[in-house]
């Protein structure tokens, strides 16, 4: 038995630390947290300092057991759980849980698992920081404390199933508020002049007028004023510019532009990251921080030098502007530079260039770049036309690595080389139009964009950013779609040939890929929060409240003080809302009345998602229809609200039997012969016609015979099917996976009986006797 016992978190991590101890050493994991606060009101015991209680989780017993034998066995217990408030309050519980001894139990921290991190982490090892431990512990107990007791008071008053919580509702309310101003957005309309100038043996000029005009008519006169124009270069600058590259990845940072340049969720993002930290590939992934170490910085130098010759080098040493960056944490980097290509998945493999190339950047010169700027002046009119264009004359860090933007604009502001020019010149216009362009509304969130809001706003940190986006997705209170645009006309007029002509054409706008869009829930929880708890939906009391974390690390403050002063306040408003009658809530919204039937049109929450109700309870059958996705109670007209009693529609006949098209609780359907097929996201029940009706319902049978291998006379309950995952036995409700070696198609029933048998009894929740 080996004299040391090392604890960290993953078996991935302990099987990659193994590799660099040696035999002394037992490297073993927890599983990530091993104890938790249990479910119900006895959790926290409210009248005694908030004094939590905790209980081994069910899925930790076996662990708990386990490490308990091994602990017995050694003679020192190093604690390696991550060097955070998470991992810290972690290497607690497992010294708690375990009963250890403070003689033979010691913390270790690294930041990167390399062979070098790993050995002085050993030499250097410390005591638990009972001061981060309270940090994650005033977390855990404050959400605890504001979900259990707010989320029943949504139940009562506005649907039941819903929660709540400090953090995700004031990222919801984030999303609502920029939905609203959207909706309230009302686009105005310009007109945007610009030149093409043909300067011979197939080069071009592209210049345009800094004025845009507002209307069509003063867009013209311009064009006709410049129609016996002359053309001429009045004036030429050429001034030397520098770009300096981004500073090494945050947290924050990181998910944006993997987001942006490889089109990753904040999850997804963060998942990789964790196997390309647990495999000894890149530091520490949780992190607010933008300093790298000196090793690192060497590192990185002597690859530039390497790779590129030392005029690239240029060190430079960056500083968080966070006052709240946890801890003397680095940024995200590679632990070896000279690592180009790493033995990881694609996705691994993408995100790992990203990280080596920021970094790689950030210690590189300057790109030095010769703006130039030529002025065009017009003989029948005070304005003029301007060109630029610019030129790398030396590329620095842009030859590794440029940073992208969320700003859409930005794609059109790239300019080229411009061609030699000189002042006096004479230009032979081209062609000269205005074309109409509309302002945009403010640009909806998307994961990464909510994550850089969140930051900026100082709510969340590194740890909690990936798991809050997760958790509003989950609790259906933000929807990340595609939506498709809708078509718009715009003018374009047109000088050419000293002739002026007018068009009209079509353009798609507002289509939006993976942008975060609330739910009709959202809004009535937001507003219902907003109204009654102001505290928990206030951005920056939200933030105040992360600085009151960061005060318990450091040692400044107490933390159960700091939850009992938010407690007090928090709890008077819940006991205030008790008084609050359900009806009071707005979920629903009186639209006006059906000029056919006289009946009003309601729009509300139903129980399933909103809906639009024809007829009220008096009625004797009110009818129902699901709302659209995009639409909301609070903006949806009486017209919209109509068009949705059109469905079920009835769309033909398909071999002598009726297809309808519908939508219900998981979404639209065709329905043919009492059978239900999907219709595809993106396709529109309300437009679908029977030739792709007919299409779906085809494709759907052949889905359906291909997933069908055997089945047995002698008992109808068993049978072999092929599943997303390959072929498998189904017996009854039960799922059996059928061994490599086995034919699918050759099985008999009792090799299906036998191995359904030996097959383990799925995990689930255990039912609750009735008494």
């Amino acid at each position: 038995m080996a004299k040391n016992l090392v604890i960290v978190e993953s078996p991935a991590k302990a099987k990659t630390i193994e590799g660099y101890l040696g035999k002394d050493y037992k490297v073993t994991s927890s599983y990530g947290h091993v104890r938790d606060l249990p479910k119900g009101d006895k959790a926290i015991d409210k009248e005694n300092g908030f004094k939590p209680t905790y209980e081994i989780t069910a899925d930790k017993k076996s662990v708990i057991k386990e490490l308990m034998k091994l602990a017995k066995d050694s003679e020192t217990i190093f604690l390696a759980s991550d060097d955070d408030r998470e991992g810290e309050a972690i290497s607690w519980h497992l010294k708690e849980a375990l009963n250890l001894d403070d003689s033979k139990t010691r913390r270790i921290v690294f930041r990167e698992i390399t062979k070098n991190a790993i050995e002085n982490a050993i030499k250097t090892p410390r005591g638990i920081d009972i001061d981060l431990v309270n940090a994650q512990q005033a977390r855990r107990v404050l959400d605890r404390l504001v979900g259990f007791e707010l989320s029943p008071i949504l139940w009562k008053k506005i649907k039941t199933g819903l929660s709540a919580g400090r953090v995700q509702s004031v990222a919801v309310r984030l999303v609502v508020e920029r939905e609203r101003e959207i909706d309230k957005f009302e686009p105005k309309s310009s007109f945007r002049i610009t030149a093409i100038f043909d300067l011979g043996n197939k080069k071009e000029l592209h210049a345009d007028l800094a004025h845009r005009f507002d209307t069509e008519e003063e867009a013209t006169a311009f064009l006709e004023a410049c129609k016996e124009a002359e053309f001429s270069i009045t004036d030429l600058q050429k001034k030397p510019s520098k770009k300096s590259p981004a500073p090494p990845f945050t947290t924050s940072t990181l998910q944006q532009e993997a987001s942006r340049k490889l089109g990753f969720s904040v999850s997804q993002t963060m998942t990789i990251a964790q196997k390309l930290y647990e495999s000894g590939m890149i530091s520490y992934m949780r992190t607010d921080s933008v300093n790298l170490s000196d090793e690192a910085v060497n590192g990185a130098v002597a690859e530039i030098k390497a790779e590129f010759g030392e005029k690239y080098v240029k060190v430079r040493k960056y500083k968080t502007k966070s006052s709240s960056a946890q801890e003397a944490h680095e940024a995200i980097r590679p632990t070896n530079f000279a690592v180009l290509k790493p033995s990881v998945d694609r996705n691994g493999l993408r995100l790992y260039e990203l990280i080596w190339k920021r970094a790689i950047a950030s210690q590189m010169a300057d790109a030095e770049i010769e703006k130039t700027t030529a002025t065009i002046g017009i003989s029948t009119v005070p304005q003029h036309l301007t060109a630029t264009g610019e030129v790398i004359k030396f590329d620095g860090f842009l030859s590794v690595y440029l940073e992208s933007t969320d700003d859409e604009d930005d794609a059109e502001d790239q300019k080229g080389m411009l061609p030699p020019l000189e002042i006096g010149q004479k230009l032979e216009l081209d062609e000269m139009k205005a074309r109409q362009g509309f302002s945009r509304p403010p640009a909806r969130y998307t994961e990464a964009s909510l994550v850089k809001k969140l930051e900026e706003m100082g709510i969340g940190r590194p740890s909690t950013y990936a798991p809050t986006i997760s958790t509003v997705q989950k609790r259906n209170y933000v929807v990340k779609e595609f939506r498709e645009g809708k078509e718009r006309e715009y003018a374009v007029v047109r000088l050419k040939n000293k002739e002026i002509k007018a068009t009209k054409l079509t353009e798609v706008t507002g289509t939006e890929k993976n942008k975060l869009f609330p739910t009709n829930v959202a809004m009535v929880v937001t507003d219902f929060l907003v109204d009654h708890f102001p505290n928990v939906t206030n951005y920056s009391f939200t933030a105040e409240v992360e600085k009151l974390f960061d005060e318990i690390a450091h040692g400044k403050k107490e933390w159960d003080k700091m939850i009992e002063d938010f407690y007090s306040e928090f709890h008077s408003k819940v006991e205030d809302t008790e008084n609050i009658e359900r009806s009071a809530v707005p979920k629903s919204r009186e639209l006006g009345v059906d000029p056919k039937t006289g009946k009003k049109v309601i729009a509300r929450l139903g129980r399933f998602g909103p809906l639009a109700q024809l007829g009220d309870e008096e009625d004797e059958k009110p009818q129902y229809a699901s709302l659209r996705s995009g639409q909301f109670i609070e903006s949806i007209t009486l017209e919209e609200a109509l068009e949705l009693f059109k469905l079920p529609r009835d769309l033909g006949e398909f071999e002598e039997k009726n297809v309808q098209a519908n939508i219900g609780r998981f979404g639209p359907y065709v329905r043919h012969d009492n059978k239900f097929v999907s219709i595809p996201k993106g396709e529109d029940p309300y437009a679908i016609e029977l030739d792709r009706a007919i299409e779906l319902i085809k494709a759907k049978r052949e889905a359906d015979a291909n997933k069908f291998i055997k089945s047995f006379e002698e008992n109808e309950d068993v049978q072999v099917l092929n599943g997303r995952f390959g072929p498998y036995i189904k017996i009854g409700r039960k799922n059996v996976k059928i061994p490599k070696d086995k034919d699918p198609k050759e099985l008999t029933l009792e090799e299906c009986l036998e191995l359904a048998e030996k097959a383990p009894a799925k995990k689930g929740k255990a039912k609750k006797k009735t008494k």
